[in-house]
């Protein structure tokens, strides 16, 4: 009997879940490539300690972006590293179900099926990642009553209503937390006229970005290369510049939210005043995201415990009671 493995193929990281064992993987979507030979030299949290760090010959990238494979083969030898972790091999093999944004084409579905068929899954179905949050949550998704989640990746931001087991209403834009990093790398070169990385991007974003105006704010010094002289420059950020900077891609996030609001029949309506919206994804962390959304909405904005883990336990949880047979499991590639 195959092993069951459902797995949070997402932008910025990709999480395992193992049928009886829980979240047995957690890894940054990052390889590491010698350009010269074409050999995949580091997975997952090795290769992002690369990132802006290598020499000429040796590219650190992420080869999925806004939710989607940009490089098939680099993609599969990825999943094909990550499960060969979990002890997936050409003699144990796994049925596998893998959850993906809900903006995807059915072109790039079927590029995530072929590519986790290659790396050794025998059978590979999908499930959107909006249901599979909705399920994590452990929010009655089967209850004739409104339940919605927002799920804030890296490179997708989707919303989705639920009631009686299917979505009522759903907006997915291709925004998410790396859109955030790109215009704080944006601002400095622009205001400040210097270069700054991603990896100090996104710690810029962790130290001092918020969506909303929070308690405690304090500026912060970011370091990094002049555009003019190439000479190393530092520079102090404050809370309130950086909120601005980002303002754009937050707007495009709430907008979507309340795009798929608009859309929600006026009794489901009713039941997210009572019962709130729940936020997940590793871009919902940002400080004051909460407070700008339930601002926007009038609704209250709940936090999870755990977001990063929501969509890939909930996959994990139906695998759990159902197995691979149900039919939030809409396509089947084997």
């Amino acid at each position: 009997m195959p092993r069951d493995l459902a797995i949070d193929l997402g932008t910025a990281n990709t999480l395992v879940y193992a049928r009886g064992r829980g979240v047995v993987l957690n890894e940054p979507s990052v390889v590491a490539i010698n350009t010269s030979t074409n050999e995949l030299l580091a997975v997952g949290q090795k290769a992002r300690r690369m990132l802006g760090r290598t020499p000429a010959n040796i590219v650190a990238r992420r080869p999925l972006r806004m939710g989607a494979i940009t490089d098939f083969e680099v993609t599969q030898d990825m999943i094909r590293i990550l499960l060969r972790q979990v002890g997936v091999n050409k003699i144990n093999r796994a049925r596998v179900v893998v959850c993906v944004p809900s903006a995807i084409t059915p072109v790039e579905r079927r590029a995530v099926m072929e590519a986790a068929r290659r790396a050794g899954a025998t059978e590979v179905r999908l499930m959107d990642q909006p249901v599979a949050a909705a399920i994590g949550v452990g929010l009655p998704i089967d209850e004739p009553v409104g339940s919605m989640v927002i799920d804030i990746g890296g490179g997708t931001t989707q919303t989705a209503l639920l009631s009686l087991g299917g979505v009522v209403a759903l907006e997915a834009v291709r925004v998410g937390s790396f859109d955030i990093d790109d215009s704080i790398q944006t601002h400095m070169r622009r205001e400040y006229g210097m270069a700054v990385g991603e990896p100090t991007a996104e710690h810029t974003k962790i130290l001092v970005g918020s969506a909303a105006p929070t308690p405690n704010e304090t500026a912060a010094e970011i370091r990094g290369r002049e555009l003019m002289s190439g000479m190393p420059k530092t520079a102090v950020v404050t809370p309130e510049e950086i909120r601005h900077a980002i303002d754009e891609p937050v707007s495009a996030m709430v907008d979507s939210v309340l795009s798929c609001l608009s859309q929600s029949p006026p009794e489901l309506a009713l039941d997210l005043i009572a019962r709130g919206v729940y936020l997940v994804g590793g871009g919902g962390l940002l400080k004051g995201m909460d407070l700008r959304l339930s601002e926007a909405t009038s609704l209250q904005v709940k936090r999870v415990e755990a977001p990063l883990e929501t969509v890939v336990q909930g996959a994990g949880r139906c695998l759990e009671q159902l197995g691979m047979d149900f039919s939030i499991f809409q396509e089947e590639f084997g």
